[in-house]
């Protein structure tokens, strides 16, 4: 099975949550996860080969969370072209702010822009219609889980 990378970037907790269940259903499946909060550039170089799944929530401005924001802008400045790249992607965000899942777009974009593969649709989960990110995230990730080679 894959050996699969999980990257959060997290404010109140939320994201991890969802990694935390992630991980449990990945691992289930037979896959390799490891989950990183911090200190996260080296493992994303180790999994260049491999599978990642970033899953952030976003800050009410749009911007990434400070757990994460340091990799986005290593990757935007140092990785470049990384077409071997293969990646999953889980955005939460509050439609009531004018930048819904602006993290995970920007995440979404860099990674396209430097020839990575996306495996899957992004997965957008709004807080205003669903308080518990998990209920939609859990069935997502068995699917993305069945995608991996």
């Amino acid at each position: 099975m894959a050996q699969v990378g999980i990257f959060v970037g997290t404010v109140y907790g939320n994201s991890l949550l969802v990694a935390e269940e992630a991980e449990n259903i990945l691992n289930a499946q037979g896959h390799e996860v490891k989950v990183f909060e911090e200190d996260m550039l080296d493992a994303w170089q180790l999994y260049r080969q491999y599978y990642v799944l970033v899953i952030t929530s976003t800050t009410g401005k749009g911007d990434l969370p400070d757990s994460i924001a340091p990799l986005f802008h290593t990757i935007r400045d140092q990785s470049g072209y990384q077409p071997e790249r293969r990646y999953g992607l889980i955005a939460l965000g509050d439609s009531s702010y004018d930048n819904f899942c602006g993290a995970g777009r920007a995440f979404d974009a860099l990674l396209q822009e430097q020839g990575a593969t996306r495996i899957g649709e992004m997965l957008e989960i709004d807080a205003t219609e669903q308080p518990e990110p998990e209920v939609v995230s859990c069935p997502w990730v068995e699917q993305w889980g069945r995608l991996l080679e």
